[in-house]
C-alpha cells in the first residue's frame, strides 16, 4: 500500500517501454486515467477530446460488455461477441492497460497498478467473474505505478449475496460473458444429463428445476429467456422432458420489479403464471449447497443442488442463477479507504477547520446506506476527516471536494440525489463527464433525464413504462425494447450482427452447441 509519496522502489517496477511511450505521447495534453471498462468507463473514454487529454483507461478486462443482452447470450438467442465492445479496437488515440487498481496516492496524483497476468485471467474465467474478482484472486502480480493528471474511478460492482451460505460457490451470476457461457452450458447440461437413460425421473425434475433468484429485470429477463429456450428450442429436441421443467423466481421483497408501476408488475405475474413461471416473493434464502436435499436418495444427485428458503424448506435444483442487487467493488471498500497525504494542492474546503487540514487524517466521503464515493453534481468525489470530532469554525464538519478526482455509475452516489445503478444512468453520467471535461465545466451541474425501464417477459410480450409514466405493454413493448436497445449498441458492427442473429435464431432455431 503507498503510505504518502510513492517509494523509489515502486517507480523502478513501472512497465519501461509502456509507460515512457505514455508520457512521451502525452505533450501538453492532461492524462485522465479512466479505472474500469464498464459503462461509465467505457462511453467516458470516447467522449473525452483527444487534443485535450490523454485517455488511459485501467481495467482487468479489454472489453465492454453490453449488459442488457447478457440474459439473450446465455440462451443462445445471441452469440457472445454481439455483446462486446474491445477498448482499443479502432480508436488508436485509446490507451490502455490490463490490470487492477490497487492504491491511489491523491497528494502525488499516482496510482498503483497490478498487472493482470494471464495466470490470474485464466483464474477468473474458470471460477466465474464474481468469486474470482473477491475473494479468491490469485497472488498479487506485478506492481507499476502511473500518474494522472485526472483521476476517473468507474470500477462497477459485483452481485450481493449477502454472505448467504454457499452461493458464491455455487450460484451462477449474470455480470459479464464468462458469467453468461457458464449458464448456457449449464442449462444444457442439465438436459443432456436428464435425457440419459440411467436418469430417473425423480433426478430429472430436479435437474430442470431453474431457481432464479432476484425479482429485478434482470432476473425476470433471465428467466423469460430461458423459458423461451425450452419451449422454443429444446421443446423439439427433448419433448418427454419438457414436463418436467420448472422456472421460479425467488424475491425476498413483496413483489418483483418494483420500478414498474404495479398494472405493470402485475401484468408481468399474470403473464408468468399463464407461461408456468413460477413467482415466489415474501421467500428468503438461506443456503445453497451441492447434492440433493437430505432424504433425497437418488443416483446421481450430486449433479444437482438444493436451494434452502425459510418459507419451503430444501428443494432440489439444477441451476441458481442469482440476481438480487449489488455490492461494492472492492477497491472502492478498500484501497480508496486510506487518503495518505492531504492533497492540498487539488481540493477546496467547504466548511474551513481551525485546524491545518494536514493535520487531520482524511477519508473519502461515503454513503452510510451502500459504502459508495460521494459526489457532487459534477461527479467530483469529497473528503472529510475520519475524525468525527473535528469540527470547522461553524461548528460543522468540514468537507474537502477533490477537483481532479471523479466517480461515475454504480460506486458513486450524488449527495442529497441518490441514482438508480442502472446502465442507463452510467451512460449519462458518463456523457456527461467527458463534455463537461471537454468544455471546462461551463455550465449547469448534471442532471438525469429518465427515459424509463423495459423489461422483457417471455414469448415476445414486454412491458415499458417511460419517463412521464406512460405505460406500454405485450408485443407493442417488445418492439419497442429490442429497438431500443438495437439502438443504444455502440459500433456498427454489432448493430448489424444483433438483426442478423434475431433473423437466424427465428428462421432456424437457437444455436444449442455445448462448448
Amino acid at each position: 500500500m503507498i503510505r504518502g509519496r510513492i517509494p523509489p522502489k515502486l517507480l523502478l517496477l513501472r512497465r519501461g517501454i509502456s509507460t515512457r511511450e505514455l508520457d512521451a505521447s502525452k505533450g501538453d495534453r492532461e492524462r485522465v486515467v479512466i479505472l474500469g471498462s464498464g459503462w461509465a468507463g467505457f462511453v467516458l473514454s470516447r467522449e473525452l477530446d483527444t487534443k485535450k487529454f490523454q485517455t488511459v483507461v485501467v481495467s482487468p478486462r479489454s472489453y465492454f460488455v453490453f449488459t442488457p443482452l447478457l440474459a439473450s447470450t446465455a440462451v443462445g438467442t445471441l452469440e457472445f461477441r454481439t455483446t462486446l465492445e474491445s477498448v482499443r479496437a479502432r480508436r488508436s488515440d485509446i490507451e490502455f492497460i490490463q490490470g487492477w487498481a490497487n492504491d491511489v496516492s491523491f497528494n502525488d496524483k499516482m496510482i498503483e497498478v497490478e498487472e493482470s497476468t494471464m495466470k490470474k485471467y485464466l483464474l477468473t474465467t474458470s471460477r466465474g467473474s464474481h468469486e474470482a474478482n473477491i475473494e479468491n484472486r490469485p497472488p498479487k502480480g506485478r506492481l507499476f505505478s502511473l500518474n494522472y493528471d485526472k483521476l476517473v474511478v468507474a470500477v462497477g460492482s459485483y452481485s450481493q449475496t449477502f454472505n448467504t451460505p454457499g452461493v458464491k460457490q455455487n450460484a451462477l451470476f449474470l455480470k459479464d460473458v464468462s458469467d453468461a457461457i457458464k449458464i448456457r452450458k449449464r442449462i444444457l447440461d442439465c438436459f443432456e444429463t436428464a435425457s440419459l437413460p440411467t436418469t430417473s425421473p425423480a433426478l430429472a425434475k430436479s435437474l430442470l428445476n431453474f431457481a432464479v433468484v432476484g425479482g429485478g429485470p434482470t432476473g425476470v429477463e433471465f428467466a423469460a429467456e430461458l423459458f423461451d429456450l425450452c419451449n422454443e428450442d429444446l421443446k423439439r429436441l427433448y419433448p418427454t422432458l419438457i414436463p418436467f421443467v420448472k422456472i421460479s423466481i425467488y424475491d425476498v421483497a413483496p413483489k418483483i420489479l418494483p420500478m414498474f408501476d404495479s398494472k405493470l408488475a402485475d401484468y408481468a405475474i399474470d403473464h408468468f403464471k399463464r407461461d408456468g413461471i413460477k413467482v415466489k416473493t415474501n421467500h428468503n434464502i438461506l443456503e445453497l449447497r451441492p447434492g440433493l436435499p437430505e432424504g433425497q436418495n437418488v443416483t446421481g444427485g450430486d449433479a444437482c443442488f438444493t436451494l434452502k428458503t425459510k418459507q419451503e424448506g430444501e428443494i432440489g435444483i439444477g441451476m441458481c442463477v442469482w440476481s438480487t442487487g449489488l455490492m461494492m467493488n472492492p477497491f472502492v471498500q478498500q484501497a480508496l479507504d486510506d487518503v495518505h497525504i492531504y492533497p492540498s494542492t487539488s481540493t477546496t474546503i467547504k466548511n474551513p477547520s481551525s485546524v491545518p487540514p494536514t493535520s487531520e487524517e482524511w477519508i473519502i466521503k461515503r454513503d452510510a446506506k451502500t459504502g459508495g464515493l460521494i459526489v457532487d453534481d459534477h461527479f467530483r468525489t469529497k473528503l472529510v476527516p475520519r475524525s468525527s470530532a473535528a469540527k470547522g469554525t461553524n461548528g460543522r464538519t468540514p468537507v474537502a471536494t477533490m477537483q481532479n478526482v471523479f466517480a461515475l455509475g454504480d460506486v458513486s452516489v450524488m449527495e442529497g440525489n441518490p441514482l438508480p445503478a442502472t446502465a442507463q444512468v452510467a451512460n449519462q453520467e458518463a456523457k456527461w463527464l467527458g463534455r463537461a471535461l471537454n468544455k471546462g465545466f461551463t455550465g449547469p451541474g448534471f442532471t438525469f433525464r429518465n427515459l424509463g425501464v423495459m423489461t422483457y417477459l417471455g414469448d415476445m410480450r414486454a412491458i415499458m413504462q417511460t419517463g412521464g409514466h406512460t405505460e406500454i405493454k405485450g408485443r407493442t413493448a417488445w418492439l419497442i425494447w429490442r429497438g431500443a436497445y438495437l439502438t443504444q449498441t455502440i459500433s456498427w458492427r454489432n448493430k448489424l450482427l444483433i438483426p442478423i442473429y434475431w433473423m437466424i435464431n427465428w428462421l432456424f432455431g437457437r444455436d444449442i452447441s455445448r462448448f
